[in-house]
C-alpha cells in the first residue's frame, strides 16, 4: 500500500488539487456551485491529472518534482489570473485576448488593488502548489515503462470518452454544456458548464484549428421578429423599394453568379431578410451636424436632477428610451462600442472592433457623412492605440486623435472629458457639417476616491449624497461626463449651431466595475442580473425639438440605422444585425447567451424560461422562431467580419 501511494500519490494529488481549485475558484467568482455541472468538469479534470501525470512518468528524482511543481503552479497560476481578470472585467480572457493583453498593464494599481482585496481567494488557489513543496518530498518521482505511459493513455482517453457520453447524455439544447463543448463559444457559461480548464483547452484547440462555432443556421425566410416589408423590389416594381431602407443591390443575382459556397449562402440569406420601411422619422435630422458619445460605464444611476442636471436634461428633454439595453458581448469592453458604431455583433473569441480596421464599412457614421462631405473627426481620451483603436476608428472614416497621437490632456487616470471636450471642440464648431464621435474614459473603474483621479476631483459635490464610498466614487465619475456635455451644450450655442446639432450617447456597457451590492444600492433594489443589469439610458437630443417617450425594447445594436434613418441616408437594413428603432419591425435585444427581449416578452435561454409581457402568451414555437433568427444573425454577422463580406457586395 505504501509503494502504491508513493508511486501513484502524484496522480492523486494532481487531481484533488485541480478539484480544490475548481471548487474555489467557482465558489468565488460564482458565488454558488451547481452539482451537476462541477461533476461534469471534474470528469474532464481527471482527463487532465493524468496528462499531467503523463509528462512527469518520463522524468524521475528532482527533475520529475521540479516538473510536477512548475505545472501545478502554472495551473493555480490560470486559475488566479482568470480570477482577477473576472472581478476586473466581469468575464474570462481567451487564449486570443491573453496574447493581445500586454495593455492591460496599464490597470496595475487597480490589479493591485483587487489582488489584496481577494488575497484569500488567491492565496487558496496558491495552495496546492505551495503544499506540494511539503508532500512532494514522500512521493516518487521514476520512470514509467512504455507499458505504464500505455496504460495512462488509455485512461486519458477512457476519461475523455466517458466525459463526453456524460455531455450527450445531458442534452443538446441551447446553452447546454453539449452545445458551449460542440457548437458555441461562450467563455462564461462554459467555465460554468465545463470548468475553467476544460474551457481554456477547448479555446486553445479552436485558436489553433480556426474553428468556427457550428450554429444551425438557415436561409429560409426569417420570420416572427424581422420585420414586415417586402424585399428590395416589391410586388409592384422598382417604386415600392422606395419606401424601404434599402440600395439597389440584386443578392439573388449576387447568388446565382458566384461561385464561393460560403458567400451564395450569405448573398443568399441577405435576399431573404425583410428591410425596414421608411417612416415619418425618416430624413427628419437630415443635414445635421451628428455628435457621436460612446460614454464609459455610464447607466442610469448616473443621471439625477440635482448631481448631473445636463445628462437628466438630455435624457428627458430629448428622446427618451425607457427600455434600451447595452447587452455585454465576451472578449473585450470594445464590443459594446464595435456594436454601438457597426450595427453588428462582436464575433466571440477575437477583438472584432480590431479585426474590422482590415475590413470595408460603408454603414459606420464616419464613412456615411464623410461621403456627403462632413468633416468627420474621432477623439479618445486614454491611449491612442489601446483595444487596437488607431486601426479601427481611421478605417470607420474618421481623423482620430487621442492620447499619444494628437490629443493633448492632462495625463491622469482616468483623464477628463471635460478637458476632452474644451481641447477638441475648436477643431470643428466652425466647419459644418461635421460629425464628431468621442470614446469617453472618465466613467473608468476603479471606484474610489484614492486611485480614481476624477472620482477625488469631484468627490466634494457628492458628499452630501447618502450612498455607500463606492455609489460615492461613481456618481463623481459620472459629473465629469456631465459636465463635459453642459461645455459642449454651451459651445453648440455660442456658435449658433445647437439647433442643428444632433447629439447621440449611449454606454460602452454596464458599471462592472461596481460591486452586485452597490448596483442594488445605487438602484434601491436588488436588480435582475438576466436583463435589468444591462439595461441604460439612450441619449438622442437636439435642441428644440419636442420631447418623446418610447417604450419599445431596443438595444445599441439599434443606433445605426436608427441614425441612418433620422439623418435621412442612404443604407440597406438587410446587412445590419438591428433595426432603425422608429420602424413597424418588430423589436429584438440579443444577449450574448441568446437570451432575448421582445414585445411579447423575456426569454432566458439558461433557465429556459419565458416571463410574458402582460397577458400575452406564447409557445414554443415562437422561442424557436426568435431563436433560430438570433442564431442566424450571430453566424451571418461574424461572416460580415470574416470574408470582408460589405466589399464584396459593394467594391466587387
Amino acid at each position: 500500500m505504501g509503494e502504491f501511494v508513493k508511486r501513484d500519490g502524484l496522480l492523486f494529488y494532481v487531481f484533488f488539487s485541480l478539484l480544490f481549485m475548481e471548487f474555489v475558484f467557482r465558489e468565488g467568482v460564482f458565488q454558488a456551485i451547481q452539482l451537476r455541472d462541477f461533476l461534469l468538469a471534474a470528469i474532464f479534470m481527471l482527463g487532465i491529472a493524468f496528462f499531467i501525470y503523463f509528462i512527469t512518468c518520463f522524468m524521475e528524482g528532482r527533475a520529475g518534482f521540479a516538473v510536477s511543481f512548475l505545472l501545478i503552479g502554472l495551473v493555480s497560476l490560470l486559475y488566479v489570473s482568470q480570477f482577477i481578470y473576472f472581478k476586473f472585467f466581469k468575464t474570462f480572457y481567451t487564449v486570443y485576448s491573453a496574447g493581445n493583453g500586454g495593455q492591460i498593464a496599464e490597470f496595475w494599481k487597480d490589479i493591485g488593488t483587487l489582488a489584496w482585496k481577494n488575497g484569500v481567494w488567491l492565496a487558496l488557489l496558491f495552495m496546492p502548489a505551495m503544499l506540494f513543496l511539503f508532500v512532494g518530498r514522500y512521493l516518487s518521482f521514476q520512470k514509467q515503462d512504455k507499458l505504464n505511459r500505455i496504460s495512462i493513455i488509455t485512461c486519458i482517453v477512457f476519461v475523455q470518452l466517458a466525459g463526453i457520453g456524460t455531455l450527450k447524455a445531458s442534452g443538446k439544447g441551447i446553452n447546454s454544456a453539449y452545445d458551449l463543448y460542440y457548437q458555441s463559444s461562450m467563455p462564461l457559461l462554459s467555465v460554468d458548464r465545463l470548468g475553467l480548464l476544460t474551457t481554456m483547452r477547448l479555446d486553445m484547440q479552436r485558436q489553433l484549428s480556426g474553428w468556427e462555432p457550428k450554429l444551425a443556421v438557415s436561409v429560409k425566410k426569417p420570420a416572427g421578429a424581422s420585420g414586415n416589408g417586402p424585399p428590395s423590389k416589391g410586388p409592384s416594381g422598382e417604386d415600392d423599394a422606395r419606401n424601404y431602407n434599402v440600395m439597389d443591390i440584386d443578392f439573388a443575382q449576387l447568388a446565382a453568379k458566384e461561385k464561393n459556397n460560403e458567400l451564395k449562402e450569405m448573398y443568399t440569406y441577405f435576399n431573404l431578410v425583410e428591410p425596414t420601411e421608411k417612416n415619418r422619422y425618416t430624413g427628419k435630422f437630415k443635414g445635421y451636424n451628428l455628435i457621436f458619445i460612446t460614454a464609459e460605464s455610464f447607466s442610469p444611476y448616473a443621471v439625477n436632477k440635482e448631481i448631473t442636471p445636463t445628462l437628466y436634461k438630455l435624457v428627458h428633454e430629448g428622446y427618451n428610451f425607457t427600455n434600451f439595453y447595452n447587452p455585454v458581448w465576451g472578449v473585450s469592453t470594445s464590443d459594446g462600442e464595435y456594436v454601438a458604431c457597426t450595427g453588428l455583433i462582436p464575433k466571440s473569441g477575437i477583438w472584432s472592433f480590431k479585426a474590422s480596421g482590415r475590413n470595408y464599412l460603408p454603414f459606420t457614421m464616419g464613412n456615411q457623412l464623410k461621403k456627403l462631405g462632413y468633416e468627420t473627426r474621432a477623439y479618445h481620451n486614454h491611449t491612442y492605440s489601446y483595444y487596437g483603436r488607431d486601426v479601427s476608428h481611421p478605417n470607420m472614416g474618421y481623423e482620430y486623435k487621442a492620447v499619444g497621437n494628437g490629443l493633448d490632456v492632462k495625463v491622469t487616470w482616468p483623464e477628463s472629458d471635460l478637458e476632452m471636450i474644451e481641447k477638441t471642440v475648436p477643431d470643428y464648431i466652425g466647419n459644418e457639417p461635421f460629425h464628431t464621435y468621442y470614446m469617453t474614459v472618465s466613467g473608468h473603474m476603479q471606484y474610489n476616491f484614492s486611485g480614481n483621479y476624477i472620482a477625488w476631483k469631484n468627490k466634494k459635490k457628492v458628499e452630501g449624497v447618502t450612498l455607500s464610498a463606492e455609489a460615492k466614487a461613481y456618481l463623481a465619475t459620472q459629473i465629469e461626463l456631465d459636465r463635459a456635455l453642459e461645455q459642449l451644450l454651451e459651445r453648440l450655442e455660442e456658435k449658433g449651431v445647437a439647433d442643428r446639432t444632433l447629439i447621440a450617447l449611449s454606454a460602452d456597457h454596464y458599471p462592472y466595475g461596481l460591486s452586485a451590492e452597490t448596483i442594488d444600492e445605487l438602484a434601491g433594489h436588488k436588480v435582475d442580473k438576466t436583463f435589468e443589469l444591462y439595461k441604460s439610458p439612450f441619449i438622442l437630443y437636439a435642441k428644440g425639438m419636442a420631447p418623446e417617450k418610447i417604450d419599445k425594447p431596443v438595444s445599441s445594436l439599434d443606433i445605426i440605422p436608427t441614425l441612418s434613418n433620422l439623418l435621412g441616408l442612404e443604407y440597406d437594413s438587410r446587412l445590419l444585425m438591428g433595426r432603425d428603432i422608429f420602424s413597424n419591425s418588430e423589436p429584438l435585444v440579443m444577449f450574448v447567451d441568446k437570451s432575448f427581449i421582445t414585445d411579447r416578452g423575456k426569454y432566458n435561454s439558461v433557465t429556459g424560461e419565458f416571463t410574458p409581457t402582460g397577458n400575452t402568451s406564447v409557445d414554443e414555437k415562437y422561442i424557436q422562431s426568435v431563436s433560430s433568427i438570433i442564431q442566424a444573425k450571430f453566424h451571418y454577422s461574424a461572416k460580415i467580419l470574416d470574408t470582408d463580406f460589405y466589399r464584396k457586395v459593394f467594391q466587387p
